[in-house]
């Protein structure tokens, strides 16, 4: 099975303008995710999407691999899909899945990538998986910038929301209080299809794409790890990542090559 990460990433987020080339630890965040995941076993190839023309130099600098799409992308799943026809185009591959890697995830871990591979692998009928973790404080909980999951009993998206759910008005035990990580990983085909559907009431509400699937009925799998990661939503969370990498054991393996 052959399989591509592409990291989208832009300079012009809305919470955080700029933040792919926002440096954590002396490195660019977008060049923390390129190199992290390129570590990935299960991937053939590694990619940035971008309609930023400093972030795909800066890709290239570091000896990545990155193409243009439009600027027009509202939706990170979008620019995936432009990105991969681009891809497949230049390559001459053909891939069969898809890793999604969010280029404000600089913590993410190459198993994280392998973990969201395997279930393609086991179950033919899966089109799309999604990891989540869990959160540990009520305030991340309560946090819009955080997307919450909801799943049922065979570890499938119930719902997609940034309030906390399930709620805790009328329960006093203990929640099962999840996340939803930006590592999403496709099927090629329905990559495509996704990107053809039209964008749903409850995605729109919720800005999640993920909710998109769910209207038109069909199911994601959920794959729950443990893994400390971050996702960077606005400048603060910049020092929150910076201390986070001070128990990291991937950064030392391209961090003297990058900032030297």
């Amino acid at each position: 099975m052959k399989v591509v990460a592409i990291i989208p990433a832009r300079m012009a987020a809305t919470r955080f303008p700029g933040k792919p080339l926002a440096k954590i630890c002396g490195i660019p965040m977008i060049g923390h995710c390129l190199l992290r995941s390129q570590m990935a076993k299960s991937l053939d190839e590694v990619y940035v999407a971008t309609c930023d023309r400093e972030i795909y130099d800066y890709v290239l600098s570091i000896g990545g691999k990155a193409v243009m799409t439009a600027s027009s992308h509202e939706r990170a799943t979008d620019r995936t899909a432009e990105a991969l026809r681009k891809i497949e185009q230049l390559s001459g591959k053909r891939f069969d899945c898809v890793a999604m890697v969010q280029g404000d995830e600089p913590l993410v871990h190459p198993d994280m990538i392998d973990r969201g591979i395997g279930p393609f692998v086991d179950f033919p009928s899966i089109k799309v998986v999604n990891l989540m973790t869990p959160i540990s404080t009520i305030d991340r909980f309560e946090s819009p910038n955080d997307v919450k999951v909801v799943v049922n009993l065979r570890s499938e998206a119930l719902y997609f929301s940034r309030e906390p759910i399930p709620s805790r008005k009328k329960f006093s035990g203990d929640l099962p209080m999840l996340r939803q990580l930006g590592l999403i990983f496709f099927r090629r085909d329905f990559l495509f299809e996704y990107s053809e559907m039209k964008p749903t009431p409850l995605e729109i509400i919720e800005s999640v794409d993920m909710n998109r699937v769910l209207e038109h009925g069909e199911k994601i799998k959920m794959v729950r790890i443990d893994f400390q990661s971050l996702g960077v939503d606005v400048p603060e969370d910049i020092d929150r990542a910076a201390r986070m990498f001070e128990d990291d054991k991937l950064l030392g393996l391209y961090r003297a090559r990058l900032i030297n």
